[in-house]
């Protein structure tokens, strides 16, 4: 088990704390995950995010290699920005790993994998895992940049999906404008020792810890992708309805010939949204039925969603379901309605 450099602020504030991805990470603190959750709605929260992976890779060959690892297109972007793009098996084109490319310098990219992905990350690409070096930060909500804005305006002014080196707390620290709640905000990277005044400084701004529980809570509603659920074995770009992230244009990427035959075969499944009425939630692998009881697909993710007021899921479905087709789902036994919807079940307020 790997502990954050903030386990100790974590377990100062009573936070229940859980295994996740070979990490002890909090899931939510006393104020509980509904509270947490409409704090980002809302107003500002900080997570603790130090579990995901940094892997950096730098050096004049550095944007060659991600180039033919990756499927979106850094040039694209330039220095200074961030880009989300997957990492896919050569031979089927299941999403090894969803990544976001932070392009520090000209020659420094932080590639951001998912928790348990870092070493399957780093044999792909290469680079040097940089995980236990740093904590990450995510400030999430409405109010994020206010609040960074009251000790640190230079963080707060990074962009969305804009990436800066910024001094935080006399700190030297990457900031990115990046996220995973459907709401503004920033990640900050700070060295280890820097951790701690950093949470304690977003604390006392006015910033809500959050755990696992509302980030998770918050990420569906937003209808972003769970990697394990909606992303993974089995799963392409494709069929996660994330085309846009894969950049035909390239004269290579790995498993772009896998994912150009699924292309022109034509697509067998997709991802849909599912309203469900009431508060009993269909979880993941739940089975899905048309209204003549034919199963049609099957849940990915499934939750009470605290700002509609009832459950929402994710789900891989036949290409002939629709949005408006009323559907069913078998949890235990028992047949729950929902209407498949379009996605994002919760928009960021403009």
């Amino acid at each position: 088990m790997r502990f954050s450099p903030l386990d100790a602020q974590h377990r100062s504030l009573d936070a229940k704390m859980v295994p996740f991805g070979g990490w002890d990470m909090p899931l939510a603190y006393p104020s509980g995950t509904l509270a947490e959750h409409a704090a980002c709605r809302t107003g500002a929260v900080i997570f603790d995010v130090s579990h995901l992976g940094t892997v950096r890779v730098e050096g004049e060959k550095a944007f060659g290699q991600l180039q033919t690892c990756l499927t979106n297109d850094l040039s694209r972007i330039a220095p200074g920005r961030a880009q989300y793009t997957h990492l896919l098996d050569e031979s089927d084109a299941s999403v090894l790993d969803d990544i976001i490319v932070w392009w520090v310098s000209e020659q420094i990219f932080d590639v951001m994998p998912n928790a348990s992905n870092t070493d399957r990350v780093v044999g792909a690409i290469g680079g040097t895992d940089t995980t236990a070096s740093r904590a990450v930060i995510a400030v999430q909500g409405p109010q994020a940049r206010a609040i960074v804005a009251t000790f640190c305006p230079d963080a707060a002014a990074v962009k969305r999906f804009t990436v800066e080196e910024v001094q935080v707390c006399g700190f030297a620290c990457v900031v990115a404008g990046t996220g995973y709640t459907g709401e503004d905000g920033i990640e900050i990277a700070v060295p280890n020792d820097g951790a701690a005044a950093v949470w304690n400084a977003l604390r006392e701004a006015g910033a809500i810890p959050a755990g696992l529980g509302a980030r998770d809570t918050l990420r569906l509603e937003a209808g972003l992708p769970l990697h394990g659920h909606e992303l993974g074995e089995g799963i392409t770009s494709l069929q996660a309805g994330l085309e846009w992230v894969v950049a035909w244009n390239k004269p290579d990427f790995r498993g772009k010939s896998a994912l150009t035959l699924e292309k022109e075969h034509g697509l067998t499944r997709r991802l849909v949204g599912i309203s469900i009425p009431g508060r009993r939630p269909a979880r993941d692998g739940t089975r899905v039925l048309d209204s003549s009881g034919s199963e049609i697909g099957s849940v990915s993710s499934g939750n009470y969603s605290p700002t509609l007021g009832h459950c929402v899921a994710m789900a891989f479905v036949k290409m002939s379901v629709n949005v408006g087709d009323a559907v069913s789902m078998d949890v235990r036994g028992t047949l729950i309605d929902g209407v498949v919807v379009a996605t994002p079940f919760v928009a960021k307020k403009k």
